[in-house]
This record gives C-alpha cells, structure tokens and sequence, in this order.
C-alpha cells in the first residue's frame, strides 16, 4: 500500500489572507462572507466597518459583434452582449452609447390590462428564459402573469381576464377558485 504524502493538502494558514486585498475603507483584510442573498466579499472589521462589495463581477461581456447591423442612434455596430439580466443586444459604443434591444422581440396578446385597464398584456421572458405576461404600461401598472391570458371576464369575480393552465381556463385571482371545465 502506498503512504499519502500529507504535506500536499496542508496550506499555510495565512496563505489566502491577503488573495482579496484589504479594505479601501480601514485597512483590515477582505474575507469572502456568506448572507441569504449569496457570497459576497466583505471586511473582516464588521461589525466597526460595513465595507462589501459583490464576489462576482456582473460586467457586461460581448459575446459577438453582429456584421451588418447598425444603432440607430449612433450608427455604430451592435453586438450580442451578455449582462447580469441574460443576453441582448446592444451598441459597442457602451458607455457613450446606451441603445439596447431584447433580442426576442415581445409579443402583443391583444389582452387588454384588468388592473389599468389601459394597456395590453404582453408576453416577455426573464433572464432565466422563462416567459411571463405583464402590462406594456409599465412602470405605471406592473400587473404580471405567469400563465396566458384569455380575454374573457371572470363569471364568479368578474376580474376581467382569464389564464390558461394547463389547457384549462381559470381565474388569476387567489380568492377566486373558478376553473372551466372542458
């Protein structure tokens, strides 16, 4: 049997100590923390000091400048960009220039909003890809759903819009149990 040479895994202690630099803010070493939200790098001063600063770097990276196309406000080209919210399109001449487009276009339901009842519901994706529907008058109604909209009034409630789940139609609202049976 062979014998495990454990100086291989043993580290000095304060090997790692000054990896992450100290604190622009007293001078004590930065130490990678944990809190509910995630990881972050903070000072080891806490609580005399609330120094923090995010452990990933959430830049914007350009995955590919896309040939033939053009800002329209600039005219720059554009490129396929990835940033902290999923990729989109966007000018290369960030930061002089702030023209962005998501590169799925949204598409109009028809649906008109039962909040506001001024704009239309329409269907979006979040930066993990899945689709949602939300009011096209926001930020003034931020009305969202996470099923389709039916435009059709609620016969118990009267809401004014309907969902499709699971190829049944239903009331949105959580006080209201209607479900249509097909």
């Amino acid at each position: 049997m062979s014998k495990i040479d454990h100086s291989l895994f043993s580290a000095h202690e304060h090997a790692l100590e000054h990896a992450l630099g100290e604190c622009p803010e007293c001078g004590k070493p930065l130490q990678i923390r944990n809190s509910k939200a995630g990881p972050f790098v903070g000072c080891t001063g806490y609580p005399d000091c609330h120094f923090s600063k995010p452990l990933h770097d959430t830049q914007t990276t350009v995955l590919k400048v896309m040939d033939g196309s053009h800002c329209p406000q600039c005219d720059s080209p554009m490129a396929l960009k990835k940033g902290r919210y999923g990729m989109f399109i966007g000018c290369t001449r960030f930061p002089d220039c702030h023209h962005i487009e998501p590169i799925k276009q949204q598409e109009d339901t028809k649906v008109t909003c039962p909040k506001c009842r001024k704009g239309h519901l329409i269907e979006r994706t979040n930066k993990y890809g899945k689709r949602f529907f939300s009011c096209n008058d926001y930020p003034k109604c931020r009305y969202v759903l996470n099923f389709p909209p039916v435009q059709a009034q609620c016969p118990e409630c009267g809401w004014g819009v309907l969902i499709d789940k699971k190829g049944q139609k239903q009331c949105p609202q959580p006080t209201c149990g209607y479900k249509e049976v097909t």
